[in-house]
């Protein structure tokens, strides 16, 4: 399937963004040993996602995680979509003294990139890396509710997106 530079760039954007969002939003608890202790499960949610061009998309999604034993590591698949587009993401964080680090990669892109950050009493500020994209993503997570708010440069603006465990 061929895809336009701007749809590229916004699938790309959403890719990363929603990568880290959906890793991250699992760390609220990384005060604690195991930051990702009692996570495994699936999330869902949708929220809005706005582009360059003034416009805007509702945005769905699913995320599964997987749990290392000892809570520090953190396995993830996750689907999104809007209107215009799906993309499916797998992606490896870990957890250790309240720092994240990780990699993912959106296999019918072939893309993948890095992701860094720090958190702190359930929030956290995150800093997510591809060749040509950067994106800043705050997040918060109280109990099994999440709310994330993503910003970038480029064709994908920002995204508000809340989310639940089932």
């Amino acid at each position: 399937m061929m895809f336009g530079k701007k749809s590229r760039s916004l699938a790309l954007g959403w890719a990363i963004a929603s990568a880290v969002l959906l890793n991250l939003g699992s760390v609220a608890t990384a005060q604690s040993p195991g930051a990702f202790s009692g996570m495994a499960g699936v999330w869902s949610g949708s929220g809005t996602v706005s582009l360059d061009n003034g416009q805007s998309e509702r945005i769905r999604c699913r995320a599964t995680y997987a749990v290392s034993p000892d809570g520090a590591g953190l396995n993830q698949t996750l689907t999104c979509a809007s209107d215009s587009y799906k993309f499916d993401l797998k992606s490896n964080v870990i957890a250790k003294s309240g720092v994240l680090s990780g990699t993912w990669g959106e296999s019918s892109r072939n893309v993948g990139g890095s992701l860094q950050g720090k958190t702190h009493d359930g929030h956290f500020d995150v800093v997510v890396s591809a060749p040509s994209f950067t994106a800043n993503l705050s997040m918060t997570t109280t109990g099994n509710k999440q709310r994330v708010t993503i910003r970038s440069e480029g064709a994908f603006k920002s995204a508000s997106i809340s989310l639940s465990r089932s």
